[in-house]
């Protein structure tokens, strides 16, 4: 996406994050095996683990990117995932958003300081880990200078937000989750990386709300 003015574009955004859309934008990507989630009411659950995402849009060259990260290979449920930094929110956080700069700069390296937030996109329920994930949405001014986290972070993807708004990117495909073949997966195909589950429904709520800026 090329952008002509960025401070209406943030701006933008920041208005619409006043009232995200939510689950009617999850729909894309919401994948058949969860929950439906217009029967579920994330606020209501009261005994999971909270975490938080760092959505980080900076410009290079006239265009808007999101950095993701790869997770290393592990047993675990997000093994190998692709996945935003963030991770749990720990006792001494002073908030929700302290916990997404604070594991956006242990994972890649970027200055909290140097960030502006611009809002907060919907409370998203994983209910395999069990965690309530609260995605915070910033912006820096400057393309940033990335530091992997080597034990936690196989690889930081780059990619530009028309990768995820071109329909071409937004694919279907059966996969092997827990042990068991689950068809008609949707995801995004990002640089030959399946960004899929809780990620690309957050996602699918950022594009919901570009395409539909004014």
């Amino acid at each position: 996406m090329d952008v002509e003015n960025l401070e209406n574009f943030i701006n933008t955004i920041r208005k619409a994050l006043e009232n995200p859309p939510g689950i009617e934008a999850y729909e894309k990507m919401m994948p058949e095996i969860r929950d439906r989630l217009e029967h579920l009411d994330v606020s209501k659950i009261d005994d999971a683990k909270l975490s938080s995402v760092l959505i980080l849009l900076y410009q290079y060259e006239e265009k808007i990117y999101i950095p993701l990260t790869k997770r290393h290979d592990y047993k675990g449920t997000h093994g190998g995932q692709i996945s935003f930094p963030g991770g749990k929110h720990e006792e001494d956080d002073e908030s929700r958003t302290h916990t997404a700069l604070r594991e956006a700069h242990e994972e890649i390296g970027v200055d909290p300081s140097e960030i502006e937030i611009i809002g907060l996109l919907s409370e998203i329920y994983i209910s395999p880990s069990n965690f309530k994930v609260l995605p915070v949405v910033g912006y820096i001014n400057v393309k940033p200078s990335f530091v992997r986290e080597e034990f936690e972070v196989e690889k930081i993807i780059e990619v530009e937000i028309s990768d995820f708004l071109d329909k071409a990117n937004h694919k279907i495909k059966d996969m092997e989750v827990r042990n068991s073949l689950i068809k008609d997966i949707p995801y995004f195909d990002i640089q030959g990386h399946v960004v899929w589950g809780a990620t690309a429904m957050i996602l699918s709520e950022l594009v919901y709300i570009i395409e539909n800026m004014d």
